[in-house]
């Protein structure tokens, strides 16, 4: 399959698979209308980012055999089902915000690398991700493909689901909508959470097959 046809191929696939509702898509949808914009896309920007490490073991064979591993999966399982419990659990337990805080909310440095790091292993930690690469690559790859190529179907990939949760975070973050959230920002978090919670035991009791 030559360079263009495989883009082709790669963007309708994985641009459906991006914008299916997921554990992604809560997080980034609880993180942009909770704490705003530049907090969803860079939640964004660490769910492309794991991507990278899905692209990576599939360039090398590695998602057949963890597809195909039962104790590779239930590995991925617990830990991903575990993670996303964890952070429903910190939904949970938000608390309301003083009006000080409220009105001019004050994000360390450190926030901003604790969401990239909870989008980036909230997307590692898919049980689902082996099996769908594996999928995917099969259509796209061949033994004699060039590393320079597989490196632009890799780049392409992280980039389209950055776009799609990217123009989720700016529809989510405009002012008629996110200001009325995030005056209740705490519920947000409560619900969200919740919803976490849900897809985390779902992920722990559902058979990955």
């Amino acid at each position: 399959m030559d360079l263009l046809h495989g883009l082709i191929v790669i963007t309708s696939i994985h641009f459906l698979a991006a914008a299916s509702p997921g554990p992604d898509f809560v997080l980034v949808t609880q993180q942009t209308l909770a704490k705003g914009r530049r907090m969803g896309l860079l939640c964004s920007l660490g769910i492309a980012l794991g991507l990278s490490v899905h692209i990576l073991y599939s360039s090398f064979g590695l998602a057949a055999l963890i597809a195909n591993s039962a104790v590779g999966l239930w590995v991925i399982k617990i830990l991903g089902g575990s993670y996303l419990l964890y952070l429903g659990y910190k939904g949970l337990r938000a608390k309301p915000q003083s009006a000080t805080t409220s009105a001019a909310p004050i994000i360390e440095s450190s926030s901003y690398l604790k969401t990239i790091g909870a989008g980036f292993w909230c997307n590692v930690l898919n049980p689902k991700a082996p099996i769908y690469f594996v999928s995917l690559f099969t259509v796209v790859l061949s033994p004699d493909m060039p590393l320079y190529q597989l490196a632009i179907y890799g780049a392409w990939i992280m980039l389209i689901q950055f776009i799609w949760f990217a123009l989720v975070v700016v529809v989510l973050s405009r002012p008629a909508i996110n200001e009325k959230f995030q005056r209740m920002g705490h519920w947000v978090d409560r619900v969200f959470g919740g919803a976490m919670v849900l897809l985390g035991l779902k992920v722990l009791t559902t058979k990955v097959s």
